[in-house]
This record gives structure tokens, sequence and C-alpha cells, in this order.
């Protein structure tokens, strides 16, 4: 488990709180309370971020008492939807995003997001008194309207033209935990074999070759072990919040191919609830692969008792920001759930139960899995 790093790095923290054993996600009368105290405690320093693969400015916090965290901030509103005129990479990363996701990555129990808490920023006191990057600290600035604002360093958005401004100093942004440090877990990256074509003509292999997950099948790491499955977790999770831009993936090193997938960078989910990205869904329509405890999961979550968005709704009262997302994105997951449902359904229908679900309760990896007969 990730706690098996983060034990040795931090006493108590919010990171050992949110990934220690629990019976239930779906009992959570405590679970917002340590997440959530990302919001509130005081910054002592803030720098730019050096994550990779990120187009647009984040930046490092670090708490009084030492832990540290990245923050993200927002570009839109709630109510806003990506203009159905952009590009997948060409999306805004919401902060609220973020926040959602960590919060849907816990209700489907995969516990892959490190814990994020929505929060509000004193520009002037927590970032720019307090960094110690001069070339970020040049970047602020007052705009005509008499508001503090700043634009970074990254590879877009980051320009006076596309500043961040408060009202005056105040703006909403989102805190993520820190992942235990690389000397003591090291983290590999891998590329997403669905990863789309980031061209604005080409396609990816996958959109045009319909038999291109018997291809991967075969490939290390996927073609034994549990990595193939996890694809599939994470397919799901980014349909359900709509994020078509999951370009790379990270493991730790220190499990070999027994890892799990990470599941970071989710900001450009929850840009669009009145449309469903089905394909998000390739992967899962292509292998026909899921494991038992994810399909129970959906099940679970198709309940009237139990739908996601009330689930949801629950939980993210608990943020600082709330509301974290309008009404219209809680009903969309609801219908994604039962899209994925069907999908599975019909893959049952084709290829049979024992060769779509994975039996993962009995504590047994799978087997390889040999090419499907046509």
């Amino acid at each position: 488990t990730l706690t098996y790093f983060s034990g040795s790095l931090f006493t108590s923290t919010t990171f050992d709180f949110a990934f220690s054993p629990r019976p239930s996600c779906l009992s959570w009368p405590i679970l917002g309370r340590p997440p959530s105290a990302l919001g509130f405690k005081p910054l002592r320093a803030s720098s730019p971020s050096s994550k990779s693969f990120k187009a647009e400015c984040e930046w490092k916090a670090v708490f009084l008492g030492g832990e540290g965290s990245e923050l993200d901030r927002n570009r839109q509103t709630r109510e806003q939807e990506t203009p159905p005129d952009f590009f997948y990479f060409s999306d805004f990363e919401r902060h609220n995003a973020e926040v959602a996701a960590f919060h849907l990555d816990k209700i489907l129990d995969f516990r892959r997001v490190p814990p994020v808490a929505g929060r509000l920023v004193n520009m002037t006191k927590e970032i720019r008194d307090v960094t110690r990057d001069k070339k970020l600290w040049r970047t602020f600035f007052i705009s005509p309207a008499n508001n503090v604002c700043f634009y970074g360093e990254c590879s877009y958005y980051c320009s006076t033209e596309h500043a961040l401004c408060g009202k005056p100093d105040q703006i909403e942004g989102s805190l993520a935990a820190f992942l235990p440090d690389l000397a003591l877990a090291k983290r590999k990256t891998w590329r997403n074999p669905w990863r789309r074509s980031y061209h604005k003509r080409k396609k990816a292999e996958w959109e045009v070759d319909p038999d291109y997950c018997e291809e991967v099948k075969q490939t290390p790491p996927y073609d034994s072990g549990t990595r193939l499955l996890d694809i599939m977790d994470m397919t799901v999770f980014d349909f359900l919040m709509g994020n078509m831009d999951r370009h790379h993936y990270e493991t730790f090193e220190k499990f070999g191919n027994e890892t799990f997938i990470i599941h970071l960078d989710n900001g450009r989910g929850f840009g669009k609830h009145s449309h469903d990205e089905v394909s998000i869904l390739v992967p899962l329509t292509q292998c026909c692969r899921i494991r038992k405890s994810t399909q129970l999961r959906l099940q679970l979550l198709a309940k009237e008792e139990f739908k996601l968005s009330l689930l949801m709704s629950e939980s993210l009262v608990r943020d600082r920001l709330s509301p974290v997302l309008i009404q219209q994105h809680l009903q969309a997951m609801d219908r994604r759930v039962r899209q994925v449902l069907n999908v599975l359904a019909d893959c049952v229908e084709k290829e049979g139960y024992s060769y779509v679900v994975e039996d993962d309760l009995q504590g047994a990896d799978p087997p390889a899995l040999p090419p499907r007969q046509r």
C-alpha cells in the first residue's frame, strides 16, 4: 500500500490517514477531515512545481511543520463547460476537478489519488511574500482593477494575458499532498498504451485498429500480472469524470510488476457534463476485462440508495470550496456508471463472464491471457 512509504516519511500525516486500511469507503464520517486540513494549515514557503508533463503553472507549498503539498489554482467557474471547439490538449486544468477526482477515487475504492483538498489562498501572504523563487516573484503585478495577479512559468497559459487574478488577492485553488520523496520511493513513468495522438489531425493506433488490445496484451508489463486490469480501472475512473488527458501514468519502482498505478493529474476532468466522451472507454470495449471488485462497486453505485451522485455530494460537502461540482456534473456521473455497466454487459454476452470478469476477491493474481479466438 501507499502507507508502506509514507510511514517512513511523515508521522500521522494526511497521506497516512487517507490510505490507511478501512473496511469500506462508503462509511466515511471522518474521512473528509484530514484531507480538508490541507485547506487550512498555514503555508511557510512556495515555489514553482518541477512536475513533468504540466502544461499550466503549479507550485509547491510547504506547511508550518514541514509537510509538503502541490497547489493548483482555478481558471474556470463551476458552471463553465469546456468549449466544444477546444482540443483535449488545449483544455484548462480545473482545481475543483482535482478535488473531485480524489473523492471519486475513494468512493470507487481504488485509493490511488494522493489526498487533495480545496483551499482559499491569499496570493500576497501565502505565495508572493513567502516564495523563495525570484522568477515567480517577478510575475506578480497589480491589475487595472487593483487586483493582485501573477502568471508563473509553464508551457502554456503563463503570460500577462493569462494571468491569475485574485479578488483582490484571494483565489481558489487545490492542494495535493506530496508523494514520498524520490529518495525514499522511486517512481517510474509509463506511456499510456491508449494515449491520444495530441495532434490536430492524426489519430492514435488504437483509434483505427479494433484489435489493438491484442497487441497490448502481448507487450510487457501488460502480458502478465495485474497491470492491464489497472488500466481498465483507470479507464473507468477517467470516463466517469470525462478526462481525456491520460497520456502517461506512474508507478512505484519498489514493487516491480506487482505495483499499482498512481492516478495523478486529474485537472482536465469534469469539463463537460452535457457530453459523454465514449472514446475514453475504448480500452474497456477492446479488451473486455474488468476486476470483479470494480464491477461490483459499479453495480452498487447504480442502485438508487447508493447512487454515485449522492455519495459524491455527501463527500464533497466537507471540502472548504463546497460546492465543488455543480449538480449537472453529479448527474452526468450517474449516467456514465450505467454506460460502463452496459459495455460490460455487452462484453459478457460476447466473451462470457469468466473471460471478462477477473475474480480479484480471492487474492490470486490473474493468469496471462491467450489471444481471443475469432
